[in-house]
């Protein structure tokens, strides 16, 4: 039976006799009761009642909104004609240009939001939040575009109508960062360093700084900001569900968005097919871009239970995993694009782990632990976490079962030159630093014939640092850039390189262990934090601890040794070769023995109520003193009074506002020298890492 309303509205509607703000009271109340069509019909029927009416555009853009959920094709014709009936609604051109883009007429989508933001008719706060809207999408689609220059100018008229949009602000760091441009916190108009390093998002400061303090303390702050409301949480102890894990199995869950044709997706398909299932339950929570890729079908069988939460608000998600009964659940996002930190705050499960997805620390209450190993985080380390350290032989996965093209590329089919040494790296260009390039070019200039063959990336970049090799003296040709293919081609040309140089302060990671899974030496330094000690971490694990140099100038020197040594390549590729099938690397079969022995470990120690709490004491205070150091001025790796220039900053910053012990870097030995001033001796003392600690 039709809806009663519907019939009612109708006849007025088509005696002339219905307002519009009824018609959006009666179409809304439709909509609600899971009536959209017959809502579609309402104010279609209005507007046909109503030619000429200056609130037509109201109506076609409320009809669009209903139809775009169930039938993109029909609301982009519905907006099209909203645009028709007033060419100054940006609101229309927003939505258009998205439902462009989902069709794949991104060239549209583009062209619709520049002419929207271009037809800004009034200076008003609404019309301002529109612009800025439209302004955003053009800025995403750029990026996703590999259009950086555009991207990077649509975000600073973004930031030139306010300036204090923490997401773009964030979003222009990492764009500059991914052109090379230097320095990267550029001041502009009304925005200073001191804003754009504060908004620096947590992933793109790995690339920043090798500064584990600071980032530290911007995963907190991020972490706090992104979750803005606290929810509430389930907080579901379980503790009596796992007293008999002996008489059942262990129920862990993973939530990613990366389970598809991804680098965590490539380095985690083995370890599903891996796990013990008469011990451990394993469920996939996954939240990514739609994909029915060959990794995200491998997932899917290797799983037993593949949960789609991309629909699902967190509230729901969080839901759906507690009434799961999940015992540990293990966050392979972090803070990367796509991930849900709100459901990890809701707490679902009563243990939350980080691990791989995110190379740091969470910096939140509710990840109590991390997984690393011995290199990533040695005991010394474990201050820059907020979670407990637990650690693996390596910590980073691999798929053994990786597939390779069979056909390999020759030299100059590859565009490298027939003849000379080949330095290569595979890592993406915002890990490119001015001090890393100031080594290539050394190195490159003290080994004549050599080229360095980098990976393709925004033609911006490409440019530029053509540019900045003939300052330094180095002919431009020697940087090859390798056009991106599918990972198996992007594999089969991996032994055309004789060595990988590694990027500093984030280095290679997939990247690190698909050049040693095809036999390429990678020379890497390890710094301080995660993201700087993954590769030493992995060039061990492969047996070539002798490619970990101690510092830069070690780095240099090695790699210009090399390129003049073929036999020791030719050695140091023969070892990676014998050691393949037996080094922790890619010894998935013992890394999933101990990874359960971990996840094991920890419900035990929750049924003990030993779970611990996560340390986040005076991560504001280190925020404070880590965003004001000038981290492109010098590398901070390199710097021996590292603690001390925290130290310095936080006693400052003590006199302003008193500060309890943290266990990291004040003490309460920092607390007493500080009575005597800031200019204080500082006196040696043995200070215990400060990790998460048990509760």
């Amino acid at each position: 039976m039709t809806d009663p309303a519907f019939l009612s509205a109708l006849q007025r509607t088509t005696a002339g006799d219905l307002p519009l703000g009824e018609l959006i009271g009666v179409a809304g109340g439709l909509a609600e009761s899971g009536q959209a069509d017959l809502a579609c019909q309402l104010y279609k029927v209005w507007v046909a009642c109503n030619p000429g009416d200056p609130q037509t555009y109201v109506a076609l853009f409320n009809c669009a909104c209903l139809e775009s959920p169930t039938d993109e094709p029909r609301a982009i014709i519905t907006l099209e004609k909203t645009i028709e009936a007033n060419p100054d609604f940006l609101p229309a051109y927003i939505n258009l240009g998205g439902l462009l883009e989902r069709a794949g007429q991104a060239e549209r989508a583009i062209e619709l939001w520049t002419v929207g933001t271009a037809r800004l008719s009034s200076v008003t706060g609404t019309a301002v939040t529109y612009k800025i809207a439209a302004l955003k999408q053009l800025a995403r689609v750029y990026g996703d575009r590999q259009q950086a220059g555009a991207a990077e100018a649509a975000m600073k008229e973004c930031l030139a109508l306010n300036p204090m949009q923490r997401d773009v602000l964030g979003q222009l760091t990492a764009i500059r960062l991914a052109q090379c441009k230097w320095p990267v916190a550029e001041p502009l108009d009304r925005i200073d360093r001191w804003n754009l390093v504060s908004n620096i998002h947590p992933l793109s400061m790995a690339a920043y700084t090798d500064d584990p303090l600071l980032q530290l303390a911007a995963a907190a702050r991020y972490a706090d900001e992104d979750v803005a409301a606290a929810p509430e949480t389930l907080d579901d102890d379980r503790r009596e569900a796992l007293i008999d894990l002996a008489n059942r199995r262990l129920r862990v869950g993973y939530i990613s968005s990366d389970l598809r044709e991804h680098a965590v997706g490539y380095l985690m398909s083995e370890l599903f097919e891996l796990h013990h299932r008469d011990q451990v339950e394993v469920f996939a929570y996954y939240c990514g871009i739609p994909s029915n890729d060959g990794l995200t079908q491998r997932t899917q069988r290797a799983v037993e239970h593949w949960v789609d939460i991309r629909g699902m608000s967190d509230e729901a998600a969080a839901q759906r995993i507690a009434q799961d009964g999940i015992d540990i659940l293990v966050d392979v996002n972090g803070h990367t694009r796509d991930a849900r930190t709100a459901v990890f705050a809701r707490r679902p499960a009563p243990i939350q782990v980080n691990w791989l997805g995110y190379p740091g620390t969470m910096g939140t209450p509710y990840h109590q632990y991390m997984i690393a190993d011995d290199w990533i985080v040695p005991p010394e380390l474990e201050m820059y976490c907020s979670e407990k350290v637990l650690r693996l032989p390596c910590y980073q996965p691999n798929d053994r079962k990786r597939a390779v093209a069979p056909v390999r590329p020759g030299r100059v089919e590859a565009g490298l030159p027939a003849e000379g040494f080949v330095f290569c790296c595979f890592n993406g260009t915002q890990k490119i630093t001015r001090f890393v390039f100031g080594r290539w070019m050394e190195i490159l200039k003290r080994t004549p014939g050599s080229v360095l063959w980098l990976l393709a990336g925004a033609a911006e970049a490409q440019v530029r640092l053509g540019d900045m090799a003939e300052q330094h003296g180095i002919d431009r040709a020697r940087l090859i850039f390798a056009p991106k293919l599918r990972n198996q081609e992007h594999l089969a040309r991996y032994p055309l390189a004789d060595l990988f140089l590694d990027t500093t302060p984030y280095g290679a990671h997939t990247t690190a262990s698909d050049a040693l899974w095809m036999g390429v030496p990678v020379l890497t330094t390890s710094g301080r934090c995660f993201a700087a000690r993954v590769c030493g971490s992995l060039v061990r694990a492969a047996g070539l601890e002798d490619l970990v140099c101690k510092d830069a100038h070690e780095y240099v020197e090695r790699a210009v040794a090399l390129a003049g040594d073929p036999g020791q390549v030719a050695a140091l590729k023969a070892r990676l070769a014998a050691a393949r099938d037996t080094c922790d690397l890619f010894n998935m079969d013992g890394l999933v023995e101990r990874l359960e022995a971990l996840y094991f470990a920890m419900a035990r120690d929750h049924q003990q109520g030993l779970t611990p709490t996560p340390n986040l004491a005076n991560l504001d205070a280190y925020f404070d003193v880590g965003v004001r150091l000038d981290h492109e001025d010098f590398e901070m790796s390199a710097r021996p009074d590292y603690h001390e220039l925290y130290r310095a900053g936080l006693a400052r910053r003590h006199l302003k506002k008193p500060m309890l012990p943290d266990g990291r870097l004040w003490t309460a030995a920092d607390l007493a020298a500080d009575a005597f001033g800031i200019n204080a001796p500082a006196t040696p003392r043995r200070r215990r890492a400060a990790g998460a600690t048990a509760r």
